[in-house]
């Protein structure tokens, strides 16, 4: 089962990072616009969780993407720590293109499938990730790794 969702996970993924790159938007860009469309003006640690990202990988990223012309980063005034992330005009214009190759990739997926199929698997997906983010739990309160948010958590943090 894992080898078959990362073979999808991986499919979806390269059809969806070529149809950004017809629009010159990298696919890393665009998991962090995403976010960034729901919640502009978020720290760069929440963007960070909210993506499932590294904090050195979003901070790389949000340097090119400031080059870009796509957001801007300033300090929260008092704390010289936090930057916060905004869109600019140009980062909120690639939206309308980047969520409708993001939904012509779902809709070529899903092609053929019944919704009654659909259903089934979104519940089965649902219940997998919930099954392994309860051991990822059970792993911390253990105390053998480290807390991570689950992907629950960020979905929640992202409001989606």
């Amino acid at each position: 089962m894992a080898h078959l969702i990362k073979s999808a996970f991986r499919a979806t993924s390269r059809a969806l990072q070529d149809r950004l790159a017809k629009h010159s938007v990298q696919y890393g860009h665009w998991t962090l616009l995403r976010v960034l469309w729901q919640t502009d003006g978020i720290t760069q640690r929440q963007l960070s969780t909210q993506a499932g990202v590294t904090e050195p990988s979003t901070f790389a990223a949000l340097q090119r993407m400031e080059q870009l012309g796509y957001l801007t980063r300033a300090k929260v005034p008092g704390n010289q720590k936090q930057n916060r992330v905004f869109l600019t005009a140009k980062g909120a214009a690639l939206r309308t293109l980047s969520v409708s190759a993001a939904e012509d990739i779902n809709a070529a997926a899903l092609a053929r499938i019944s919704p009654e199929d659909i259903a089934a698997a979104r519940r089965t997906l649902i219940t997998m990730i919930e099954n392994l983010e309860a051991g990822q739990r059970e792993s911390v309160a253990g105390g053998r790794r480290a807390p991570s948010p689950t992907l629950a958590e960020r979905a929640a943090a992202r409001h989606d």
